[in-house]
């Protein structure tokens, strides 16, 4: 078994890049030159903000489509990058401690897999709901923790005066550099988790979930590539949390809280938990919904909105709109074969 995970990885893994299909390449020039056809509320507002909030999804993604594990936790752990960069950095407060970017940046995402880390450790041990129940419970530990602790988190106020490094002399919150590095950061991710889902380790990963009897049977330590899969699931989760802070300006104890956390979820499912583009359409979803749910219904009752979208796509497709679109190709072909 491990000598056939061996030689599939070595096979896929040179030729991933160049299996792209045309619609991706489509795609990504579409991306690339959606900044010159938008206007900046479209660039920031919707482009950016899917792009970072489809990197915390992704998170979620690699660990519920690649290793059976819902987690509640990944936009606490999106936090704590947040809180990291804002404690070690510089804030309008005066509260940070003025570290140069390059060590903020790598500092607060440790902490993020760090702490992701523990919490696969505590998770691991459990299956199905209890697994969902422990990573909410840690993400409501969390949420409290930094409400009402102000030596370290500066409690219900959190910090302000957020901002991306000066890098090169480019102001990163503009438009245009915001909106290019969330890609670039987001291109990185998806074809990270690509790679990782047809590596030895995503391989075996997945088929842990499928089976994992067999897999210990086999000798492969099951927790310990769980306990793993927690940990890299933190990288994308931190730099969306990241992008999440210098987006809003600040962070707070309002930002990890409960309905953060289940908007993650909502977006991952939405999208689909199948394949690492999945979050990022179902952010797409969820941003569009969110920002023009005032043209539909009352501003204040978009969950009832965002609750509508999530129970139309769960009844007809639990694998979210890209399973919609697997459904639809399917009778297309049916109808041209006949």
């Amino acid at each position: 078994m491990a000598a056939d995970l061996t030689e599939t990885t070595t096979a896929a893994t040179p030729r991933f890049l160049a299996q792209l299909r045309p619609h991706q390449i489509v795609l990504g020039l579409f991306l690339l030159a959606y900044p010159l056809i938008a206007s900046d509320f479209w660039i920031v507002q919707i482009g950016a903000q899917t792009l970072f909030l489809g990197l915390i999804g992704l998170s979620l993604m690699l660990l519920a489509g690649y290793g059976g594990m819902v987690s509640l936790a990944q936009m606490a752990i999106a936090g704590m990058a947040g809180y990291m960069f804002a404690i070690f950095g510089e804030n309008s407060a005066n509260l940070g401690l003025g570290w140069p970017w390059w060590l903020v940046l790598p500092t607060a995402i440790l902490f993020a897999v760090a702490f992701a880390t523990v919490t696969g450790f505590l998770s691991v041990r459990t299956e199905g709901i209890y697994t969902i129940m422990i990573t909410l419970a840690i993400a409501v530990a969390f949420f409290y923790f930094c409400q009402q602790n102000y030596a370290i988190f500066n409690g219900f106020n959190g910090f302000a005066g957020l901002k991306p490094p000066q890098v090169f002399g480019v102001d990163w919150r503009a438009p245009y550099p915001f909106y290019y590095l969330a890609l670039a950061v987001a291109a990185l991710g998806y074809f990270g988790v690509l790679y990782l889902s047809r590596s030895t380790f995503g391989i075996a990963l997945q088929a842990i979930r499928d089976n994992p009897r067999r897999m210990a049977a086999l000798g492969f330590n099951v927790r310990a590539h769980r306990v793993a899969a927690y940990a890299l699931a933190a990288v994308p989760a931190a730099l969306g949390g990241l992008f999440l802070v210098w987006f809003n300006g600040r962070i707070s104890p309002g930002t990890i809280n409960v309905g953060a956390a289940i908007n993650i979820l909502v977006i991952a499912i939405l999208g689909g938990l199948g394949r690492p583009i999945g979050p990022f359409i179902g952010a797409l979803i969820f941003v569009l919904l969110d920002n023009f749910a005032i043209d539909l219904i009352a501003r204040e009752r978009f969950n009832l909105v965002i609750g509508g979208a999530f129970l139309a796509v769960v009844l007809f497709s639990p694998d979210g709109v890209l399973g919609l679109w697997d459904k639809l190709k399917r009778r297309l072909a049916k109808r041209g074969g006949a």
